[in-house]
C-alpha cells in the first residue's frame, strides 16, 4: 500500500464515519453457512479505516485485529468501536502487518483492496493466515442505474482530483483470480442502498478522496452542481444510491 495512499482519508474521517455504506448482514450469513465463520475465529480486517467492516465481525463476537496506517482513522476506530473488547487496532499495512505467522483465521479487506501492493500483500496474507484459513474481499460498488446515477457519476468524473485512475472498480476479475491463485475463489453479490437528503449526499460525496475537500479549489463549484442534480432528481426531499455489495472469497490453497 503506497505511502501517499495510506493518508488519503485523514482530512475526511467525520463525512467517512456518517456516510460510508456499510455491509448488508447476509455477508456475515453467507460466510458462516458457506465457509464456516464461527465467533471463536481471529478476523484480521486489512484496511480497517475506521472500523465499519471490523464492527460487523465484532457484532458476530469475533476477536478483530484492524490493520490500518492511517492515524486518524485508527484513532477513530477505537473510539467507535471502545465498547467492543475484542478489538485491536495496529498501525500496518496490507504488505506488512506485524502480526505473527499463522494468526488470522479469517483475512477481510473492505473497500480496500485496489490500494494494495497486490503482490507483496499476498505473500503477507500467506504468511499469517493459517492452513485452511479464508481471505474475504469485499467492495460496495456502487451502481451506475439510473439517470440521477449516471449523472452523479459524470459530475465526480468532473469534479474529481484522480478518480479515473483510483476507482476500484479498475479492478478486474483476473486480477483477483491472481491474487487468489492457486486457490480458487467465489464472487457472491447482495443488494445494498443508501437513501440520502443532500446534506448526506453532500457528506457521501465529500468523503471520498478523489474529490476536493471543503476548503480546497474546486469545491464550491463541485457542491453547486450536486446541489442542482439532486434538486433535479430527488423524490420527496431524498435520494437513493445503490450498491452491488461484492463479496469474493477463497480458501487457502494446500500448496502454501
Amino acid at each position: 500500500m503506497p505511502t501517499e495512499n495510506t493518508q488519503r482519508f485523514g482530512d475526511r474521517v467525520d463525512n467517512y464515519v456518517r456516510y460510508r455504506p456499510h455491509y448488508p448482514e447476509a455477508v456475515l450469513h453467507y460466510l458462516h453457512d458457506s465457509f464456516g465463520l464461527a465467533p471463536s475465529h481471529t478476523v484480521i480486517d486489512i484496511g480497517s479505516g475506521t472500523g465499519i467492516s471490523s464492527e460487523m465481525f465484532l457484532k458476530n463476537g469475533n476477536h478483530v485485529i484492524g490493520i490500518e496506517p492511517n492515524e486518524p482513522m485508527r484513532t477513530r476506530s477505537l473510539s467507535l468501536l471502545k465498547d467492543y473488547s475484542r478489538f485491536e487496532a495496529v498501525d500496518g499495512t496490507a504488505e506488512q502487518t506485524g502480526l505473527s505467522d499463522a494468526s488470522a483465521d479469517f483475512i477481510v479487506a473492505g473497500q480496500a483492496f485496489h490500494w494494495f501492493d497486490r503482490d507483496r500483500a499476498k505473500n503477507e496474507f500467506h504468511r499469517i493466515l493459517k492452513p485452511n484459513g479464508v481471505t474475504v474481499l469485499m467492495w460496495n460498488e456502487r451502481l451506475v442505474d439510473t439517470e440521477f446515477a449516471r449523472l452523479y457519476d459524470q459530475l465526480i468524473i468532473d469534479h474529481a482530483i484522480d478518480y479515473v485512475t483510483v476507482d476500484h472498480r479498475n479492478i478486474e476479475p483476473a486480477m483477483i483470480a491472481a491474487f487468489f491463485a492457486p486457490a480458487k475463489c467465489t464472487l457472491k453479490t447482495f443488494a445494498n442502498s443508501q437513501t440520502f437528503d443532500f446534506e448526506g449526499l453532500k457528506g457521501r460525496l465529500s468523503s471520498s478522496s478523489y474529490v476536493p475537500n471543503e476548503g480546497q479549489p474546486g469545491y464550491a463549484l463541485m457542491i453547486e452542481a450536486l446541489k442542482d442534480l439532486f434538486n433535479q432528481y430527488c423524490k420527496d426531499d431524498v435520494i437513493t444510491i445503490n450498491y452491488d455489495t461484492n463479496v469474493y472469497v477463497s480458501r487457502r490453497a494446500e500448496l502454501y
